[in-house]
């Protein structure tokens, strides 16, 4: 059986503070699997998960990225030919939130887009299954989003809550712009 269709590769990096659940995230989206022990991503590392849209068959190369300051450095080499960023905060844990426009603007200098204004981002606040914990003011971020036309997302890595909705949005968003760039 021959296949015609030319196959998209879409990276997407996923940034934020240690310890919010970057990999939880990925490994529920891509194995869905979930485990309670957190080890810490040393530089980075990627997992694939191939989809379909637009009746193009897609394979999405997501990027884990070490939330550790003294890995900041590394950000250039990863982030070349990133399609989509994916910008993760725990929403039990606000300064982790206050620090996501570093992260988001710290990823634009180093990648350096055409248009940074218009770069796909999408914010993913985790853990919303902790609801007695709760402590992001989600105006603010709310705020945050549409001010920067990002997309946002309340998640549970744990409890698989919204993780195929908002992994669907970064694939079209990471696809769009592939076309984009091709054209």
């Amino acid at each position: 059986m021959s296949n015609n269709r030319k196959r998209h590769i879409n990276k997407v990096i996923v940034l934020g503070d240690s310890g919010v659940g970057k990999t939880s995230l990925l490994k529920q989206y891509v194995n869905k699997q979930f485990t309670h022990s957190h080890k810490p991503t040393i530089g980075a590392d990627f997992l694939l998960k191939e989809l379909i849209i637009e009746s193009q068959v897609v394979q999405l190369q997501l990027w884990d990225t070490a939330g550790q300051e003294k890995f900041h450095s590394l950000g250039a080499a990863f982030y070349r030919n990133s399609e989509c960023c994916i910008l993760v905060y725990e929403m039990t844990e606000p300064k982790t939130f206050d620090t996501i426009d570093t992260w988001r603007s710290e990823f634009l200098t180093q990648l350096n887009p055409k248009d940074p204004d218009n770069f796909p981002f999408v914010v993913l606040g985790n853990k919303c299954d902790k609801e007695s914990d709760l402590k992001v003011d989600l105006q603010k971020v709310k705020a945050y989003c549409s001010q920067k036309n990002m997309q946002h997302f309340e998640v549970s890595a744990k409890d698989n809550i919204n993780i195929d909705t908002a992994f669907e949005e970064v694939a079209k968003l990471a696809f769009k712009r592939d076309q984009e760039d091709e054209v």
